[in-house]
This record gives structure tokens, C-alpha cells and sequence, in this order.
């Protein structure tokens, strides 16, 4: 970021300064972007994690605001909404999954396979302007964006709730065909197995072989598919938040972007990465709860 940062057609004292630009005389900018010129992006990038170390993110030079204190003021709305969608989408995969999986062949899984794809070809933006169309312009059941509503002087837990719907679903039904997609075929995998065909000629009731040797089997690529997909969730989350006006990162990250506001991007870059990095970890763990021979293998 730091190199792009140097090799960008930008000018980073106006990026720096922002109006404050305007106000001042040739050479002082010109001695400004001297000394900027100086520093090499690598010294940059090491002084900038030094500063980390330390407890000092900088200053949004967009927000004119202490780039902790942006943080820890929206990362929670960030962090709830993907929560909220992952609670959401998950279990919702894995029934609609399991349910078409267990039926090859049929009306229901062709039906329920196409359904999944469109949903999946579609973005999320376009999922979230279809919801506000539909269930806040043309029904008027919920709110067209925002956290709270224009007249609450602060938060309310259920009109947060309300407002939450419409983001939380969008970004929900974003994730909800990879989930599903994954077990669907997974199940359908493990139905056509030997495991399988010997239960049956075991004569093992249905509901006991679909559980044990098809469903449960389809938990191990879902649970492959949280850790994978978890920075789409990110980009997701980002897109619906601009839609929904949703008070989360997303809009610092839209305005720092637009205007080049590298210490805030710098730090949001690495929290997504870490949030990612434990996200797979997580995943990895959860892999050997739900197959302990993952262990064994290892051991």
C-alpha cells in the first residue's frame, strides 16, 4: 500500500493537508513535498508499524480523527452485521442444502440448484437496492438505510434490530449459495458412496443413514468453505454497508479511499488481514471438532 502510495499520480502533501492546502504559499508546499520525497516507502511502512507497536495508529487525515478512536467507534457495527449474516446464512446452507442434497434428481433440487446459482451470480449491491426497492419504497415495511432512525436521540436496541433486517438479510442471502451449493453437493457425493449403499442393504432406516453418512459428511467442505469465503464476507460487508448507510467501516474505508487517506487504509488493511488470519484459524479448528480423525492423521 505504501508503494502505491509513492507511485500513484497524486499529490500527498493536498492528500495530507486537504484544504489546509489551499491556504498555503508555494514554498512551503514545495518544501513540504521535498522532505516527503526523501522518505522511501519502505521507511514509511517501518515507521508506520513502529508507531503500531506503540499504540499510535495516526491520524485520519479525512475524519480529522484519531484512527483508533474510528475504529473502535464502528468495527462493532461491522463485526455484528457479519455475525448476525453468518448466523444467518449458515444454517439456512445447511438445511437447504441437505434437504435438495438427499433428493438427486428431483423437481426440488433442480429447482433449488438454479435458484442458488442466480442468487449467487448476483452482487451483493444489487441484492441491497432490489431489498430497499422492495420492502422499504414499494412496501414500506422497514427503513431504507441507517442504524437508528433521523428521530431517536440515541440507540434503541429493537430500532437498531429493525434497521438491521434489511443489511443483515442482503448480506445473508450474499453468502447463503456457497453454503448451500457446497453441502448440497457433498451430500449427493456421499449418497452415491459404498458407505451408503451398505446401509441401505443393511436395512438401516432412511433417516438414520441420511443423517450419519450423508449430512454430517457435508459439515467437513462447509466448514472449508466459512474459512475461504470469510474475505468475501469482508467485501460483502463493505458493499452493504455503502447501500444501507450502515455506520460501520465501510463508509471510513469509501472515504478514505477517495481521499487518500493511507493512514486509516493502512490500518484497516491489516485488521482485515488479521480478522481473516483468525477466521481460517478458527476454521481450522472447528475442522477437527467435527472429523477428530484430522487429529489423528496429524498426530
Amino acid at each position: 500500500m505504501f508503494a502505491l502510495a509513492q507511485s500513484a499520480p497524486f499529490d500527498p502533501v493536498v492528500a495530507a493537508l486537504g484544504e489546509r492546502a489551499l491556504t498555503m504559499d508555494g514554498p512551503t508546499l514545495a518544501s513540504m513535498r521535498e522532505r516527503l520525497g526523501e522518505v522511501s516507502a519502505l521507511q514509511q511502512w517501518a515507521a508506520w508499524w513502529g508507531n503500531v507497536l506503540t499504540g499510535d495508529l495516526g491520524a485520519s487525515t479525512s475524519l480529522r480523527r484519531p484512527v483508533a478512536a474510528v475504529l473502535a467507534e464502528r468495527l462493532l457495527w461491522t463485526l455484528g452485521l457479519m455475525a448476525a449474516a453468518l448466523l444467518l446464512a449458515v444454517p439456512l446452507g445447511l438445511l437447504l442444502g441437505a434437504w435438495a442434497g438427499t433428493r438427486p434428481g428431483t423437481l426440488a433440487d433442480r429447482v433449488v440448484g438454479a435458484g442458488l446459482l442466480s442468487l449467487q451470480a448476483a452482487p451483493p449491491f444489487w441484492l441491497g437496492l432490489v431489498g430497499i426497492w422492495l420492502f422499504a419504497v414499494a412496501w414500506g415495511w422497514l427503513p431504507t438505510g441507517g442504524a437508528t432512525s433521523l428521530s431517536a436521540d440515541r440507540a434503541q436496541p429493537l430500532d437498531v434490530l429493525r434497521h438491521a433486517v434489511l443489511p443483515v438479510s442482503v448480506l445473508a442471502l450474499s453468502q447463503l449459495p456457497w453454503y448451500a451449493l457446497v453441502v448440497r453437493d457433498a451430500t449427493r457425493d456421499a449418497l452415491a458412496g459404498p458407505a451408503v449403499r451398505g446401509a441401505w442393504a443393511r436395512g438401516i432406516p432412511r433417516r438414520q443413514i441420511l443423517r450419519a453418512h450423508a449430512v454430517r459428511p457435508a459439515l467437513l467442505p462447509l466448514v472449508t468453505v466459512l474459512g475461504v469465503r470469510l474475505p468475501e464476507l469482508i467485501t460483502g460487508a463493505v458493499l452493504v454497508e455503502v447501500v444501507f448507510s450502515w455506520p460501520g467501516i465501510a463508509s471510513a474505508v469509501v472515504e478514505s479511499a477517495l481521499r487518500l487517506d493511507f493512514a486509516l487504509l493502512a490500518a484497516i488493511t491489516v485488521l482485515s488481514t488479521i480478522i481473516v488470519v483468525l477466521g481460517n484459524l478458527a476454521a481450522d479448528l472447528l475442522y477437527r471438532v467435527v472429523d477428530p480423525r484430522v487429529g489423528e492423521r496429524d498426530g
